[in-house]
C-alpha cells in the first residue's frame, strides 16, 4: 500500500511505515536537517522535493532494507552505493543498520555533505571521493543506486564490485521496461520486480547473476 503523500509525510509518518527505533528516527532527523541546510547551496537533491524530503528521499531509501539478504555467517553484510550523491539510499540504511557499507561519490562537495552526515548522526561508512571506474574492486554482497544511470549500464558498474552471489538493488523511474528491454539477449541475470512503496511510478530492481 502507498503511504500518506505530501509535505504532510514527516518524521512521525516515515518511522510507522519503515518500522525503525526513536533513536534511529533521532539519527534519520539530524540527517534531514543537515540535507536541508546545506540543499540550497549544493545540488544534492532536487529543489522542489526538499519539502517532502521525508517519503521522496528517506522513505524511497528505507524501503530497500527489507530487500536486503541476510548477511554472511562469519562477516558483516557488505554494500556498495554508487553515485550516492546525498546518501540516498546508502547512507539510510546505514543509519538503519546495514553494517559495513561504503558510499562512492565523485563530487567533492557532496562527499562533504556525506562526512557531516555521517559525523554527526554516528555512522561507521567509508566514503570514496573517486568515478565509479577509478574504485577497487570492493566485493559487495550488495550494490545498490538510484537515479544513476540506465540498467544496462548500472550492471556494467556494479559488476566489477560484486561478489559472485551478489545482489544489484538498483531504484528505477517510470522507464523500468524500456531499461528492461535493453538488457543483452542471453544476458544470464534473475531479475524481481517490486512497486515502489514511495511513489506509485517507481519499482525497485533486484538482480542476481551480474557477475555470472
Amino acid at each position: 500500500m502507498t503511504p500518506d503523500k505530501g509535505p504532510g509525510f514527516g518524521a512521525e509518518t516515515f518511522q510507522r511505515n519503515a518500522g525503525v527505533s526513536r533513536e534511529t528516527l533521532d539519527r534519520l532527523a539530524l540527517y534531514h536537517d543537515l540535507l536541508q541546510k546545506w540543499a540550497p547551496a549544493i545540488n544534492l537533491v532536487g529543489k522542489e522535493s526538499l519539502s517532502d524530503a521525508w517519503r521522496r528521499h528517506f522513505w524511497d531509501s528505507a524501503q530497500v532494507f527489507s530487500l536486503l539478504p541476510p548477511p554472511p555467517p562469519s562477516r558483516a553484510l557488505r554494500l556498495v552505493d554508487l553515485g550516492s550523491g546525498a546518501g540516498f539510499p546508502g547512507l539510510v540504511l546505514a543509519i538503519m543498520g546495514a553494517v559495513e557499507v561504503h558510499l562512492v561519490e565523485s563530487d567533492m562537495k557532496k562527499c562533504s555533505f556525506l562526512r557531516e552526515a555521517a559525523r554527526i548522526t554516528g555512522t561507521e561508512v567509508t566514503i570514496w571521493n573517486r568515478r565509479i571506474e577509478g574504485v577497487e574492486p570492493l566485493h559487495a554482497d550488495v550494490v545498490t543506486a538510484r537515479a544513476l544511470a540506465p540498467l544496462a549500464r548500472l550492471i556494467g558498474l556494479a559488476k566489477p564490485h560484486l561478489k559472485p552471489t551478489g545482489l544489484g538493488i538498483f531504484l528505477k523511474g517510470r522507464g523500468v521496461e524500456q531499461e528492461l528491454t535493453a538488457i543483452p539477449k542471453g544476458a544470464t541475470l534473475v531479475v524481481d520486480k517490486f512497486p515502489s512503496r514511495s511513489d506509485p511510478d517507481s519499482t525497485i530492481l533486484v538482480v542476481g547473476g551480474i557477475s555470472g
